[in-house]
This record gives C-alpha cells, structure tokens and sequence, in this order.
C-alpha cells in the first residue's frame, strides 16, 4: 500500500536513457518519467530547497517525457541519485545506535559530544535493488539482516553536504565475525546491502516500523517486529551527521552519501541463524514500503597472487690477491 502523503521520487532507466519520477503507482497504473541527465537529479537538490514543489519545477519543466506502465520491465530503477560513475557515491553506516543497545536511554544533549562507531560499507554502485541477489563470503560466522534509514546527501561544487532525502535497506553483515573479534568489522561488513530506489522527501523520519520475514524453502523460518527511527535511536540524527561531515574524505565535490542510521535487534539476536539462499522480506509498514532479497552464498575463484621473488644469492666477489711491494734497498 502506498502513502501519498509522503512526497516520494526515483529515478530509473527507460530504454537505457535516464529519467525522473514522482510517487509511486501501483501496477499496471500509468506513470510519466521526465528524461534528465545523469546528475541532473542531483544537481536539483542542490539548486532548490529540495521541497517537492522546487524539484517537480527544476526537473520536469521542458523535459521530454514518456508515459509507462508500473511495472514496465523496461524501466529499470535505480539507487536513490546514484551517479553513473563508478566510485562517486558511498555507502556507509553507523553501529550501536539504539537505545535498546543503551538501556532505553538517549544521549544527553549539552556538552561534548561523543560519536557512534562508524563503518564503510563500500561505493555505491556496490547497492543492490530489491529482488537482487545479496551475495555474502561463503563461510559465514553467523548473518544478520539490518532494516535501516539510509539518508542521502549531495556535495555541490564546493563540498558541502546537502540533504536529499531518505530511503530504506537491508545492511546485512556477518555479525558472529564482528563478536568474535570486533576489529574484524570491516571485513564483517563486507556483504552486499540492499537499498530501496525510492527517496522520500522531507527530514529524517521519526517513526519507521515494520516486519521482517525470512522464508527458507517456501516457508516462513522466522519473522519479527523492527522500529528503526529518530525516535528509537539513541544519539540524535544531526548529531551524527554534522560528525560525519567533518571529515573531508566524505566532502568530495560531486560525491553522493548514503548514511545508514543502524539497525534494531533482529533474526540473530533470537537464536536464528540466515542460511544460503533464505529470502529476507522486509515490510516498512510505516512507509508502505515492502522489498525482498535472497542470500546467496559465494565462492569465488580465488585470487592467484604470485609468490616473492626469491632473494638472489650474493654474487662470489673474485678472490683479492694481494703481492707484497717489493723490498728497495738502499746503499
């Protein structure tokens, strides 16, 4: 189900050329896409106050357009502003941010404040769509999926960050690698991430709830409650995201930001463990919003990396002869 209160937008390919939409239609509902440039998008929220009267203004006025059906197999969605090209877009997240993880409480406003770990998760042409694959090593420790926001940004030329919107994912990650060693984080997180392609408009939401339900062979394995809020968290949204800006690494000209705020207690914290090829549903009921993707278990043909080249024996030096000067004798 839908909510058309809440100003939505995506952008998708039609027949390989880039377009721009607003809201989202049932199936088989007819729906104009506006063609723009790649960037273009972007380019809007960082000329307009990103309200959905400016960007429908920005972005349809003398744009071509096309009426399609939803559902069109040839309109391929995209992540929420993904740039065409590679590696001008990260993804990356907090941990630890609910307050069920801090006995229900929230930070103290007032004084310094202290961050919540962060982790890179990877570009954004890493992201994965709903009904895609997300692939994962194929040993895993111990798997967990992760609803989350995703809020998105866009640097203009001179690096700063401007807020786009949000949308919502699935961070899934090797939580039993993480516990059993927590400085293996990175590599804990280094399993695919599905985003949704639609971006809501508007601040940060305050209340997002829904279900998860994993299904293993045709039937439900294990399902559960998620809150995934402003309201659930701990630290305060802007708090975190003026932390994060401080760094120039994420205040690239041009780059685009997908920032997921952390995820609810979820499947591995109820004694389930994620299997190869489990589908995992997450219904955003807050939002209207469902999605699904498989896990799949990969085992990639490993790298061949040469051995060191041996270290050469040290040449002979000649043997040094050495002739005792001849004796002069004076009269």
């Amino acid at each position: 189900m839908s909510h058309p209160h809440l100003p939505v937008l995506f952008e998708a390919l039609y027949k390989g050329a880039r377009h721009v939409g607003f809201g989202r239609a049932e199936d088989g509902a007819p729906q104009t896409l506006y063609r723009v440039e790649d960037g273009g998008t972007a380019a809007a929220f960082i000329a307009t106050d990103g309200s959905e009267e400016a960007l429908r203004a920005a972005l349809t006025e003398g744009a071509e357009t096309v009426t399609v059906l939803a559902g069109d197999p040839e309109v391929q969605l995209l992540p929420p502003l993904l740039p065409a090209a590679t590696g001008n877009a990260l993804l990356s997240g907090f941990m630890g941010t609910h307050k069920k993880k801090w006995g229900g409480e929230t930070a103290p406003e007032g004084g310094e404040f202290t961050p919540p770990k962060w982790f890179f998760k990877g570009f954004g042409d890493w992201v994965r769509l709903p009904g895609e694959a997300l692939n994962v090593p194929v040993h895993p420790v111990a798997l967990i999926e992760e609803p989350e926001v995703a809020l998105v940004y866009v640097n203009d030329a001179d690096g700063i960050p401007h807020y786009a919107g949000y949308t919502f994912g699935n961070d899934l990650c090797d939580i039993g690698l993480h516990r059993q060693d927590p400085g293996y984080n990175p590599y804990c997180k280094l399993c695919d991430t599905a985003l949704t392609p639609w971006l809501f408009l508007g601040p940060p939401p305050r209340t997002v709830t829904g279900r998860v339900t994993i299904v293993r062979d045709g039937t439900t394995a294990w399902e559960g409650l998620f809150d995934c809020g402003d309201d659930a968290l701990y630290y305060r949204v802007q708090d975190m995201a003026d932390h994060l800006f401080t760094f120039p690494a994420v205040r690239r000209p041009g780059l685009v930001n997908y920032v997921l705020l952390g995820a609810d207690e979820a499947s591995f914290h109820d004694g389930f463990r994620i299997a190869d090829g489990d589908r995992v549903a997450i219904d955003v009921k807050s939002h209207g919003v469902a999605f699904e993707n498989q896990v799949r278990y990969v085992s990639p043909t490993p790298s061949i990396t040469p051995a060191a080249v041996p270290v050469p024996l040290a040449a002979t030096a000649p043997e040094r002869v050495t002739t005792a000067p001849e004796r002069v004798t004076t009269a």
